[in-house]
């Protein structure tokens, strides 16, 4: 499995951004990153939301501001790709989640 989470960008200043983005792009999420695993049937996991195209605000600013048009930590061929389990991760959290307030909020 190869697991990546946001950059952390929402609900932080503009000034940040940038210093955050040379930081994390060399860790970004791509095809030749799940090649370089050596394992074909490798999975992408991610917590959501992600930020693979312009389709979002936050999304069109960065490419508009930075370049990066193909996805901020992973691109969108990866994450549009069969290797991404993150849709079923987020299920499973959502049942582990619901499971634990039966537990701690039951009789």
């Amino acid at each position: 499995f190869i697991h990546t989470d946001a950059l952390g960008l929402h609900g932080r200043a503009k000034e940040v951004w940038k210093e955050r983005i040379k930081l994390l792009t060399p860790y970004q999420v791509n095809p030749e990153l799940m090649k370089a695993s050596g394992n074909p049937q490798v999975k992408f996991m991610h917590c959501l939301p992600a930020f693979h195209d312009t389709e979002t605000v936050l999304g069109k600013q960065i490419a508009q501001d930075y370049g990066m048009s193909n996805g901020l930590e992973v691109t969108d061929d990866v994450f549009e790709s069969e290797a991404n389990v993150a849709f079923e991760q987020a299920e499973n959290r959502m049942h582990t989640i619901k499971a634990l307030l039966v537990a701690t909020l039951g009789e």
